[in-house]
């Protein structure tokens, strides 16, 4: 079962870092699997930074948990993703966004995922 786990915890990290670098070789790719556009001047530099950084950001942090299997690294990126999630509600009820299911849905499962790891998995 631990085994497992750590598969789906790596996995889920790579995902984060591979996105991260995405953005910064293939900012129009990397937009466009997460349905947006890419935006123009100022505005790109802050999309591509931001979001290029929570993805490797977090992608990091899911290693740094499994490597040294402290909980407190697993809390980091399950923060993150609870909190991505929290913003996506905020924006869908507050500022006429869409309701992205599939996005809600990824950032609280992934989280859930680290939180669960992070009992089962750390040492401290």
């Amino acid at each position: 079962m631990n085994t497992v786990l750590k598969v789906l915890v790596v996995l889920a990290g790579l995902f984060f870092v591979v996105m991260g670098l995405r953005w910064a070789v293939d900012p129009a790719g990397a937009a466009a699997t997460l349905g947006m556009p890419l935006l123009e001047g100022a505005a790109r530099s802050s999309q591509m930074a931001d979001i290029g950084v929570f993805f490797l950001a977090g992608g990091l942090f899911i290693f740094t948990a499994v490597i040294t299997a402290r909980r407190s690294w697993y809390h980091v990126p399950a923060l993150i993703m609870f909190g991505a999630a929290i913003y996506r509600l905020i924006a869908w009820l507050f500022h006429d966004a869409a309701f992205v299911v599939d996005g809600i849905a990824v950032e609280v499962i992934v989280g859930s995922l680290l939180l669960f790891a992070g009992a089962r998995l750390a040492r401290d």
